[in-house]
């Protein structure tokens, strides 16, 4: 079982990024997923989060106490969810919005979003989370998770989608 916190704020995709995960597992993965999802009153700017479960076997409780992966995506959430660093496995940040006190090898930087503000539209930074976070997690293959974002996005923007996608696969080395 691999248990997944996507946590930033509203307007970042933060849950869409746990459904596409959860579609990848179930659909195109032959896995079980399981998602919840918690976001404030504000459409836009408010907190936001997302937990997803993928297990091979039926999952009974789609709710943890502690996640495996950790993705942060504000220093609000980082603040919020602080105290799962030390017993996640894997924790991705987006190092132009989040900044960690410390060094800990667990924890893994890159610009998601000015990685997509260098495709050109900044709405795509949790798409390239998830190429990264594919790249670095194995929870399911990257033809998985391409075929689930096809299905997701909009028609018209599934080119950009899955440049996205891509750039995020192939961040060199973690910061």
């Amino acid at each position: 079982m691999t248990r997944i916190r996507f946590a930033g704020f509203g307007g970042q995709g933060v849950v869409l990024s746990g459904f596409i995960l959860g579609r990848a597992a179930c659909l195109h993965a032959g896995k079980n997923a399981a998602m919840t999802q918690n976001y404030g009153p504000e459409s836009r700017g408010g907190a936001c989060s997302a937990d997803v479960v993928v297990e091979d076997k039926e999952i009974a409780v789609p709710v943890f106490a502690q996640p495996d992966v950790l993705i942060l995506l504000s220093q609000e959430a980082a603040n919020k969810n602080a105290s799962w660093i030390p017993g996640a496995k894997l924790v991705l940040i987006d190092e132009d919005l989040v900044h960690l006190e410390g060094e800990d090898p667990k924890i893994l930087k890159a610009p998601f979003t000015r990685m997509a503000t260098s495709l050109g539209r900044r709405i795509v930074a949790n798409i390239v989370m998830l190429g990264y976070l594919t790249d670095r997690s194995k929870i399911v293959p990257a033809t998985a998770m391409e075929e689930a974002i096809r299905d997701t996005v909009p028609p018209k923007t599934i080119d950009l989608n899955l440049k996205a996608f891509r750039a995020g696969l192939a961040v060199p080395g973690a910061g």
